[in-house]
């Protein structure tokens, strides 16, 4: 009789495992298909499907993440990653995580994610969005702390920020200049006309044809 029971028992694991491979294999093949055709909503849908059935380690759950970010899906994206990064660290999620709560606008949470972005990778980008937050935020004195740590971090010439100039013009500017421009409005918000000078100067001579940099330049020589 117990090796009935233990034979059946085998049968049906067997059976189940076999089930769920097949239906593994059958959603990949429909995401695969869905995002050969443009079709995010379906590919999400087979995402979350395999998800189920890969459980909570699920690497798909990262897919899932991506495509929600390039979508500009924040919420979801943010929810997504918040999931993730409870049982594993990754710069690049945290970063999505980051930039998803500043878009939706929940400024605080976007600061904390940046701030552990930043205190992992020391990178002078990472420290111009902190800097940047806190200006936001109102937070001055901790913003020129900041700014002043990203002017003296190396910088790889890679990132750029782009500024609207105006309603029909928008200026991408090299990170360094970007950082001078960011640290001289700290200043004139601290009121400190005279520093701020310096960084708009500095920010002009690294880039000169940063239109703000020049605006704000001329606006301080005026008064």
């Amino acid at each position: 009789m117990k090796n009935i029971i233990y034979i059946l028992t085998f049968i049906i694991t067997t059976v189940a495992i076999a089930q769920t491979t097949n239906n593994l294999e059958l959603e990949m093949r429909k995401m695969k298909q869905a995002l050969a055709y443009g079709d995010k909503n379906a590919a999400a849908n087979s995402m979350y499907s395999i998800i189920a059935l890969e459980g909570p380690t699920s690497t798909f759950k990262d897919s899932l993440a991506y495509l929600y970010f390039n979508e500009r899906n924040y919420i979801s994206c943010f929810l997504v990653t918040k999931d993730i990064l409870k049982s594993k660290e990754d710069n690049e999620l945290l970063e999505m995580n980051a930039i998803s709560l500043e878009t939706i606008g929940a400024l605080e949470a976007g600061l904390e994610s940046y701030k552990n972005l930043f205190a992992k990778t020391n990178n002078n980008y990472h420290a111009y969005k902190v800097a940047g937050l806190q200006l936001a935020m109102k937070k001055y004195d901790e913003a020129l702390v900041t700014i002043k740590k990203a002017g003296q971090l190396p910088d790889d010439g890679k990132a750029t920020i782009t500024f609207q100039v105006n309603k029909n013009y928008n200026q991408n500017v090299p990170l360094k200049p970007a950082i001078s421009y960011l640290q001289g409005i700290i200043e004139l918000n601290l009121e400190n006309k005279a520093a701020a000078k310096i960084s708009f100067e500095k920010a002009i001579s690294l880039f000169p044809e940063f239109a703000l940099a020049k605006s704000k330049l001329t606006t301080l020589e005026v008064d």
